[in-house]
């Protein structure tokens, strides 16, 4: 439960920054190459490494207690005092909410180095899988929440009412971690010092670095422009929050207890070609619904469901499976951020892309070049995870 929350409060506002603010914005007609830089708050997640020693040896000191709990408190209530400052802002005010979202995300992502250690450290080997399912599952119940509930709050009551009321549920997700931390009480000496150097000098590092962007280019990058794609199909803000909050609710959990059971079944590098075959399948229905326009809209709202919430959750409970098993228990902090970093960095970067792509090519060539690109990273997957 403690993790979990913690998980699930990260996925609120990266709901809200990278799928519910996406569709605001556009539903008050804000040009896509103007959406595409909501992109750039992923910096702090993309750039994390490079403090994430400094982190890591004062959440675990020389000599003393683990340190977790303090770095949750300090993170957490900068995340809320910032969400409170952008309701405050209103959507409109773009460099203003983009500045305010990116200190949140500074201290989001420094919380999620304490969390990724402490989660590492404190289970044993065989609950490994359950810190995975809370961590994914945490992750698409906090965008139900994030891309789901803040739309529909918005749609009806208006910006600062949603984003408020997130603000408070942040608060809310946070105790249970509070009050597991205030019990570890325990006094250790440690002789590892966690650094960079240490991390990068182990191949399962650096084929883990390689794995995280290409994974990323094929299943994410073009995800963002899906929101605005399907405002601009005719749907209302309500009906796209209703279908992110749904997806990730059920869809997006149920598809990640599948992916753990196929994981046993057929091993990591199975199950992430597999994710990457059934998304670009899903891009490429995105290119024709646009070129053709003459599918009924239920079945792209059943794509865009299983696209953004039930392929993107089994892929990714394999590939953090994967995260886990190249992770050391004694700096998992550092090398569990690296692998996140580079997420980040490839997911801004791509989004950035995306915006302009979508918005002086169309969406038609931008799916198109989406799913190839996807396909094209079939075989590098399938090189550097693990069979078994």
């Amino acid at each position: 439960m403690a993790i979990g929350g913690l998980y699930v409060a990260q996925s609120v506002i990266g709901g809200i920054t990278w799928a519910g603010l996406p569709a605001v914005m556009r539903d008050q007609g804000m040009p896509l190459d103007h959406i595409g830089l909501l992109s750039l708050i992923a910096l702090p997640w993309a750039l994390k490494f490079l403090w994430s020693p400094a982190i890591e040896r004062f959440r675990l000191p020389p000599v003393g207690r683990n340190r977790s709990g303090t770095i949750v408190l300090i993170g957490g209530l900068i995340s809320v005092a910032g969400l409170f400052a952008v309701g405050a802002l209103g959507p409109g005010m773009l460099f203003p909410v983009l500045a305010c979202l990116t200190v949140v995300a500074f201290a989001a992502s420094t919380v999620d180095i304490a969390c990724d250690g402490y989660a590492v450290e404190s289970l044993s080997r065989e609950n490994h899988g359950w810190g995975n399912a809370a961590q994914v599952g945490g992750a698409y119940f906090g965008s139900a929440i994030g891309a789901g509930l803040f739309l529909v709050i918005v749609d009806r009551y208006g910006w600062q009412a949603g984003v408020w009321t997130m603000a408070v549920l942040l608060i809310l997700l946070g105790l249970p971690f509070m009050l597991r931390a205030r019990r570890a009480t325990l006094v250790e000496t440690r002789e590892h010092v966690p650094s960079l150097g240490s991390a990068l000098k182990r191949p399962e590092i650096r084929k883990g670095l390689l794995a995280a962007a290409v994974y990323v280019i094929a299943q994410k990058a073009a995800l963002g422009m899906v929101g605005p794609f399907l405002i601009d199909a005719g749907l209302d803000l309500t009906t796209v929050g209703l279908l992110n909050s749904v997806g990730s609710m059920f869809v997006g959990l149920a598809a990640a207890l599948l992916g753990g059971a196929l994981i046993r079944l057929w091993g990591i590098r199975a199950v992430l070609i597999l994710a990457i075959v059934l998304q670009a399948a899903a891009l490429f229905f995105f290119a024709a619904f646009h070129q053709f326009d003459a599918m009924p809209k239920a079945v792209l709202m059943a794509v865009s469901v299983a696209s953004s919430s039930g392929i993107m959750a089994l892929g990714f409970v394999a590939l953090y499976a994967q995260f886990m098993r190249w992770s050391d228990p004694k700096q998992a902090g550092v090398d569990f951020t690296l692998f996140q970093c580079m997420d980040a960095l490839v997911s801004m970067v791509g989004g950035i892309v995306a915006g302009y792509v979508a918005q002086y090519l169309g969406y038609g060539v931008f799916f198109t070049c989406a799913g190839v690109i996807a396909i094209a990273a079939i075989p590098v997957i399938a090189m550097v995870s693990d069979r078994n």
